[in-house]
């Protein structure tokens, strides 16, 4: 498995400078907007007002969701496509740590990337995930729906979540059955289930105040719950539970799944560089992403033995 390794901390460490010196995110290929017009629930007069902070953190409101689309080089590209949710507790978004670095690391492993700016702060009123949850089963549909002229598999596109965009991939990934608002045209025919998620440090599964720990009523896992691929830290004071009752979910439904339990790492780490072994799921993931032939395995050099003749 090390030999997955040096390419990820050879991406990591390529894109770190440019969040150390607090710079612009990558640039996407093609910016979508989610919704044609005004999102469901919304009013009309709402715009946009954002802030950045130390060029990850987006703050303020964000009326307008967008898909930034990522694409690899032509030579890597596998027809895989993977949403990205990005976390903030509905208030904010970690859109480089979270979404653009995501995306530069999933596109040098041949993956086409999705990252989505969802609504925030959450509307008033409203369960405080439901915007953004809107906002990402629209998502799913327009990237089916682009599937073919984009070059992408559509038995191959998963979602990606972190912190609360990992509990909303682990809504959509266990209700996609139950669209969260009206459709509004021929976008929204296209199913909303991911062939496969991966969740992050996932916040919002747990059901708290009950006796026995269990998810909540909007994450109901069934059998036809994709392959999930959890990773969290064991110091996560935001809730390592939230992966862990997930994963005993989808293990008694039968779903195929993986955790990963750190020692450390704490919360909200994304994809940069650090020391501890929590800074490796990235290649978790690709490994279980091999595995489950959701992108074909790295391309490996067999090293020339020359024998010397003996004497």
């Amino acid at each position: 498995m090390k030999k997955y390794l040096l390419p990820l901390f050879l991406c990591v460490s390529a894109i770190s400078p440019t969040l150390a010196a607090q710079t612009a995110i990558p640039d996407p290929a093609q910016t979508i907007n989610v919704w044609p017009s005004t999102p469901p629930g919304d009013k009309a007069d709402l715009k946009d007002d954002i802030q950045w902070k130390a060029g990850n953190l987006l703050t303020g409101t964000v009326a307008t969701p967008t898909l930034a689309v990522y694409r690899p080089a032509k030579d890597k590209d596998n027809g895989a496509a993977i949403l990205i949710c990005p976390g903030g507790g509905f208030y904010q978004l970690s859109m480089a740590d979270e979404g653009a670095s995501v995306a530069t690391w999933l596109n040098s492993i041949g993956v086409t990337a999705f990252v989505l700016k969802y609504r925030i702060p959450n509307r008033e009123g409203e369960p405080r995930y439901l915007a953004a949850l809107q906002d990402a089963q629209r998502s799913m549909s327009i990237i089916r729906a682009k599937a073919a002229e984009m070059g992408i598999d559509p038995k191959r596109i998963g979602i990606l979540g972190f912190s609360a965009g990992g509990q909303v991939a682990a809504e959509i990934e266990t209700t996609y059955d139950k669209r969260q608002y009206d459709p509004i045209d021929d976008i929204d025919k296209n199913e909303i289930r991911p062939d496969f998620a991966a969740l992050i440090y996932p916040g919002g599964i747990v059901q708290r105040g009950s006796e026995v720990p269990a998810t909540t009523p909007d994450v109901q896992v069934s059998k036809t719950t994709p392959p999930t691929f959890l990773s969290i830290s064991n110091d996560d004071t935001n809730g390592s539970e939230n992966a862990v009752y997930m994963y005993l979910a989808l293990k008694k439904a039968g779903v195929s799944a993986e955790l990963h339990v750190f020692s450390e790492g704490g919360h909200g780490y994304g994809i940069r560089p650090s020391p501890g072994p929590h800074a490796t799921w990235p290649a978790r993931l690709q490994d279980w992403m091999v595995f489950k032939k959701f992108i074909p395995a790295p391309a490996t050099t067999v090293p020339t033995v020359t024998a010397t003749p003996a004497k």
